[in-house]
């Protein structure tokens, strides 16, 4: 089991790049199955789950060239509509197969997902939608199989929630379906901003990206492009929860600011001296952070995939912070592993009371999911001793070269 081995007690600091938005690029790597010829993508982080999707979309067919932080993906004439279960049960994002195969096929045969293990989140919203536009469902023997009678049929959808992972498979259909499909209470992150704008690099015509009203007005075919992806804003935001923790003074590159505008204001309300501008932020943390209260919401909302990291930090608080999770049910079973660490965390239904202590204590601890793996990472930093995070090929699959360049920081930490 992969394991990364942390001395707490440094202080980071320097400048740290970011690269491609994890939940940007592997969406635009799918996006390729909607146009046959040579795409290229840049600005690609070197993560698990980019390889992961390589392999899925090999699958179906592509032949798929990597490059230093560069991928080209040849998609074919004909694909093969499928994503078997050896694949899919390793990364969630696997589902938005679903809207180019049938888009391009009529049909799609994908395993029911896995990834990150956060609790029930059901893909209701991606199926009630696509069954609008005309697809028939059928699960078959764990296998979810969709097909459609010719072309996709525009339509109005409205989601019950601002789903992003709905509102890509919906973007996907739309694009080549006849006539307008209009996405109702669309999710507003800037991942899906950039899907839109890669969509639209393609030839796709698509209004009201970054709003909760997006029409996609449905084109004959598509061509292959060239995107540079969008900043990381998660990684962006880990490193500066890093310099927050450790008391440090860290400035991180090559990110969008704007699109850190809750988070960033959170750190601040703690003690955090933070700073930015175009393209870059700098944050610079106190000796011990203020408690905080925080709740987790779509885009502009605190992202709940910065709620792992915050609680790290608000658990060395000079008093008592509550944090709300709104989108997750499991997404506090990390809590347990800093308990162990010495932080006073309670939990009850999606709420948490987190009390602040004046020192974590070093120790072997799990790392359940990606952020939750970082959030720990974190903890060990300003811990007494030595702590060691297992299961860290979690964290692998969202940060690159995660412990390479907080050593750059400062931060005494290894690969076990």
């Amino acid at each position: 089991m992969s394991k990364l081995v942390v001395e707490g007690g440094a202080r980071l600091q320097g400048t740290v790049g970011v690269m491609g938005a994890k939940n940007a690029v592997l969406k635009e790597m799918v996006s390729a199955l909607l146009a046959p010829g040579r795409h290229r993508l840049t600005n690609v982080p070197g993560i698990l789950d980019v390889t992961l999707m390589c392999e899925v979309l090999g699958h179906i067919g592509c032949r798929v060239e990597q490059g230093d932080h560069e991928l080209w993906l040849v998609v074919p004439d004909q694909l093969l509509p499928e994503a078997p279960i050896e694949l899919v049960r390793q990364m969630r994002a696997s589902i938005v197969v679903l809207g180019p195969l049938l888009a391009r096929c009529g049909e799609a045969r994908v395993a029911l997902p896995g990834g990150d293990d956060l609790g029930a989140r059901p893909i209701d919203m991606h199926l009630n939608g696509l069954e609008a536009m005309g697809v028939d469902f059928e699960l078959v023997h764990g296998e979810l199989v969709g097909r459609v009678d010719g072309r996709l049929k525009g339509t109005e959808v409205e989601l019950p929630f601002p789903s992003v992972g709905a509102t890509e498979n919906l973007l996907f259909a739309g694009v080549l379906a006849e006539g307008d499909t209009v996405i109702v209470n669309a999710a507003r992150e800037p991942e899906i901003e950039d899907l839109i704008t890669q969509l639209a690099e393609m030839g796709a015509d698509i209004s009201g990206g970054g709003t909760s009203l997006v029409t996609v007005h449905g084109v004959e075919k598509l061509a292959p492009a060239e995107h540079h992806v969008v900043p990381d804003r998660l990684e962006a935001g880990t490193y500066a929860t890093a310099a927050a923790i450790t008391a440090g003074d860290v400035t991180v590159t090559g990110c969008t600011p704007e699109h850190l505008r809750m988070e960033l204001r959170k750190l601040s309300e703690a003690g955090c001296e933070v700073e930015q501008g175009n393209g870059w932020l700098r944050v610079r943390g106190p000796e011990r952070p203020t408690p905080v209260d925080f709740a987790t919401l779509p885009f502009p909302g605190f992202h709940t995939d910065m709620h792992p990291q915050m609680v790290a930090v608000l658990s060395i608080a000079a008093g008592t912070s509550v944090i709300t999770e709104n989108l997750y049910d499991a997404r506090f079973r990390y809590v347990g592993e800093l308990a162990r660490m010495g932080a006073d965390i309670t939990t009850e239904a999606q709420h948490a009371v987190i009390r602040g202590v004046e020192q974590l204590s070093g120790c072997p601890v799990l790392a359940p999911d990606i952020r939750a793996g970082a959030a720990l990472v974190m903890a060990g930093l300003r811990a007494e001793g030595i702590t060691e995070v297992a299961d860290a090929s979690h964290i692998d699959r969202g940060y690159e070269e995660f412990p390479e360049r907080l050593r750059a920081l400062g931060a005494r930490i290894e690969r076990g």
